[in-house]
């Protein structure tokens, strides 16, 4: 394994994480109303369930989900059905001044962790990727050493998005548009929910 190899894999986990999906747009948004500090305890909570996905693939999981296929399917219909709930909270909430539903402050971390477990697409991306990328007979150590670099590099990331997006010029225009915005966000998670309720 070498260093060639982990730039690839960050680079690759770089262009995921900048994607337009539920995580980074729930990250964005809770930066934006609810400060830095729930901002980066949701990117914590989103890391750690990202990593987690990592360590299933490289422990196999994805061949679970492949020989139990109902094992996917479960998990697929109740993430789907936890981004619907976002989505309808989001819209039934536009209207409402900050600070009003604590939903978002109060939990962020476990936020975090149910957004990404709602995804289990995330642990097949994982396999393609770290097929693609390491070879088959990774050591335990190494294994361990690629999740925490998943780890670290997503806290990273969410971090610098929650100290952008909080700042106080970015959090001024989000208060004036906030009923709009927070009923696009709900729109396009309600659509990824169903997406991925309706997907094969």
């Amino acid at each position: 394994m070498t260093l060639e190899l982990f730039i690839a894999f960050n680079l690759a986990l770089l262009a995921a994480i900048a994607s337009p999906g539920p995580a980074l747009l729930m990250s964005i948004r809770t930066s934006v109303v609810k400060g830095y500090v729930s901002g980066i305890k949701l990117g914590i909570g989103l890391a750690f369930m990202a990593s987690m996905w990592t360590l299933a693939a490289l422990m196999g999981l994805e061949s679970v989900f492949a020989l139990f296929p109902w094992t996917y399917l479960f998990v697929k219909i109740a993430g789907a059905i936890y981004l619907l709930y976002i989505a309808w909270n989001t819209w039934r909430n536009a209207k409402s001044p900050i600070g009003a539903s604590g939903t978002i402050a109060d939990h962020a971390f476990r936020d975090g962790v149910l957004l990404n477990l709602a995804n289990p697409k995330s642990v097949l991306f994982s396999a393609a990727v770290l097929i693609v990328i390491f070879p088959p007979d990774l050591s335990l150590a190494a294994k361990g050493f690629i999740v925490l670099n998943h780890f670290a590099l997503e806290v990273f990331c969410y971090t610098i998005i929650a100290l952008v997006m909080s700042s106080k010029a970015v959090s001024d225009k989000y208060l004036a548009a906030k009923t709009a915005l927070d009923r696009f966000a709900a729109v396009i998670l309600g659509g990824l929910g169903l997406r991925l309720l309706l997907q094969r």
